[in-house]
């Protein structure tokens, strides 16, 4: 077997690989907004590979990943864990459930939390077709992983896709939350009907208009970009209608400084029944612990809107508002969430946390978006990538 060094060539999708004693660790934000905010949330969200992958072309027929995961085990709460795709030619072929690594393992009802050590985990994906082909190598889009080593029985050679280059930033959902694998989130599915190279910047809990999140949009080459905001701000509390909408008009205005004619979508929140009238913040419903699905609760008050809480129904229309507002930006549009999962969606296709899509779902949703963002005359359609590709 051959070994390869994992060099930034192999790499898509990362901001910067960090260097590590067992090898290297990708990043989806650069070290100064590391350093500067270090939100433990954020971390945890912007170190797992969401939409990062090695691709490489070779004529190999067996290949090995070494990885290290690490995670985060709520007890009573726990999700299942991450995979690793492999993608020839555009074709998933194979997926392969971590096993191992470390872990840091939290009591839900006290917060006490001990630190265990494990063995790192071998891919293994064989056979793969004879012949030249391109292979993709999706990391865990919910665990994060160092690469330790990769083998193969034939040379590798970096490979660029040559197609325009999308960059999404959004939530959780944009994330992948309780997708079972990493080529399976829904901004994948688009980006795999609409031709396009994904960069990543769903950020679980961490899609909270951030100054540092648009500056890094800014200085990203990019294509097409779209955003995808308000859930996290609802389910943290954390802003007022007032605060709201002239963080967005920055955001956007961000953005614009380094991308001023990029084709940009701002795309409201999906449906979620437990926010769309009731404010957050958000919470674990006590009543699921112990049970095979733990689901989420909106723990704030409908009288709340009047004081400028916010909530799904009012940021929608507020995003509604801002785009009119902004009419002069003939490359800027806007995509109500319920289009991509909507209220009648939710008697087929329940959110079985009451929060995040399941895998099917997530397709659905890639799927919509592709129909309204990649067709002929929509935002990202062919005139809009031949233009700038």
């Amino acid at each position: 077997m051959i070994t390869t060094a994992i060099a930034p060539a192999l790499v898509h999708g990362a901001a910067e690989l960090e260097t590590t004693a067992r090898g290297l660790r990708p990043h989806r934000l650069p070290a100064a907004v590391r350093t500067r905010f270090p939100d433990p949330q954020l971390l945890m969200a912007e170190a797992q590979p969401s939409g990062v992958r090695l691709v490489f072309s070779t004529t190999a027929e067996r290949l090995e990943l070494v990885t290290h995961p690490t995670r985060v085990v709520y007890l009573g709460a726990d999700r299942p864990r991450g995979s690793v795709d492999l993608l020839v030619d555009g074709e998933l072929m194979q997926s392969d459930s971590l096993t191992g690594g470390s872990y840091t393992e939290v009591i839900m009802s006290t917060g006490a939390s001990r630190q265990v050590e494990g063995p790192s985990h071998t891919s293994i994906f064989s056979p793969l077709p004879a012949g030249s082909k391109v292979v993709e190598i999706w990391l865990p889009h919910n665990e994060t992983v160092e690469l330790v080593e990769l083998r193969s029985d034939a040379p590798l050679e970096p490979h660029r896709y040559g197609m325009p280059v999308w960059l999404h930033h959004g939530s959780s959902i944009s994330h992948g939350s309780n997708a079972a694998t990493p080529s399976g989130i829904w901004p994948a599915v688009a980006a795999r009907i609409g031709g396009v190279d994904l960069r990543n910047l769903g950020l679980g809990g961490s899609a909270l208009v951030d100054p540092f999140t648009a500056q890094v949009m800014r200085d990203t080459p990019a294509d097409l970009i779209s955003v995808k905001l308000g859930i996290n701000v609802v389910n943290m509390d954390s802003m007022r209608l007032r605060a709201f909408v002239p963080a967005v008009h920055g955001f956007l205005d961000t953005i614009r400084d380094g991308h001023p004619d990029t084709p940009l979508v701002l795309i409201s929140p999906i449906f979620c029944g437990i926010h769309e009238d009731t404010p957050g913040p958000g919470a674990f419903d006590p009543a699921s612990f112990g049970t095979d699905q733990v689901k989420f609760i909106a723990a704030g008050s409908p009288e709340g809107v009047a004081a400028g809480q916010l909530t799904l129904r009012v940021i929608r229309d507020a995003l509604q508002s801002l785009m009119e507002r902004r009419s002069e930006d003939g490359n800027l549009y806007y995509l109500d969430g319920t289009a991509l999962y909507g209220a009648e969606d939710a008697e087929d296709h329940p959110l079985p946390d009451a929060l995040h899509p399941d895998t099917a779902t997530h397709r659905l949703i890639g799927e919509r978006f592709a129909q309204y963002a990649f067709a002929g005359e929509g935002p990202f359609g062919q005139d809009a990538k031949g233009a700038v590709a």
